[in-house]
């Protein structure tokens, strides 16, 4: 089992979970990493969190005494960018979030509008308000679409789990009538992105990940061999509960390591 993961070319990480919890990183993840860069791997941190750019992703981790390039990292933010960029060029949107979400925008082109949106664009944020949710339920009930960066209803942080996007945004999904579409994971759109920016095939890649509804999901569906680790969300107790399930699953990413070190 362990041979077959670490001969992949390709591994998908997802962050929170499986790399650090809130300031905090988990053990065995330094080691890891030393593994794929002594083994050549390409690697990508692709995150559903929205609130930080690649640069202050890698500079948390610095802080955290893990050294690895903006290169690496790829946010549910960067592909909603991304996405609304396919469909709307030069758009105009309204944005819940944080500046990992505003910057993307920015970048791909976007303005931002509080009077007549293309978009009501949703990510996580700790600066929520009620203003804010009465604000995007107008511009919604007045013709803006509402995407979310990510479906999930929970993070895990150092002091337990907290609410993510999926349950912040609902308020307005259910005053308006209108659902949110997603873009992060399990959207595959994120799954190709992230292929293409590793330049890998899904035949020679893996994602671990340490959840079931939107990493191992993301993976099923998009035919990669999924790793589950147990040290974030997801308890070996829960794994019955779902119709599909992980390839493997390991403790943490420390288990990829104990026979290949």
């Amino acid at each position: 089992m362990i041979e077959e993961i670490a001969s992949k070319q390709a591994f998908i990480c997802d962050m929170d979970g499986v790399i650090y919890h809130g300031n905090q990183i988990i053990p065995h993840v330094k080691e890891f990493v030393s593994w794929l860069v002594k083994e050549d791997k390409k690697f990508l941190f692709l995150t559903n969190s929205s609130e930080r750019s690649p640069k202050e992703l890698a500079q948390k981790l610095a802080r955290m005494g893990l050294q690895v390039s903006e290169d690496h990292f790829y946010t549910s933010a960067l592909a909603t960018a991304s996405f609304l960029k396919s469909q709307c060029p030069g758009g105009s949107v309204y944005v819940i979030g944080e500046p990992g979400l505003f910057n993307a925008l920015y970048e791909a082109g976007f303005s931002m509008n509080d009077c007549d949106p293309d978009y009501v664009v949703f990510g996580e944020t700790r600066g929520l308000s009620y203003e804010k949710i009465e604000k995007a339920v107008k511009l919604v009930q007045n013709g803006a679409k509402l995407i979310g960066t990510n479906p999930d209803l929970t993070s895990p942080a150092e002091t337990g789990i907290i609410p993510a996007c999926r349950a912040m945004i609902s308020p307005i999904e259910m005053t308006t009538g209108k659902q949110a579409y997603f873009v992060g994971k399990p959207n595959p759109l994120m799954m190709r992105h992230g292929l293409k920016k590793l330049d890998a095939h899904r035949r020679d890649a893996v994602i671990i990940g340490d959840r079931m509804d939107t990493d191992i999901i993301a993976g099923i569906e998009s035919e990669l061999d999924t790793v589950l680790v147990l040290s974030g969300c997801t308890t070996r107790e829960m794994l019955p509960q779902y119709p599909y399930q992980p390839k493997f699953v390991l403790n943490d990413v420390g288990d990829i390591l104990t026979k290949t070190l």
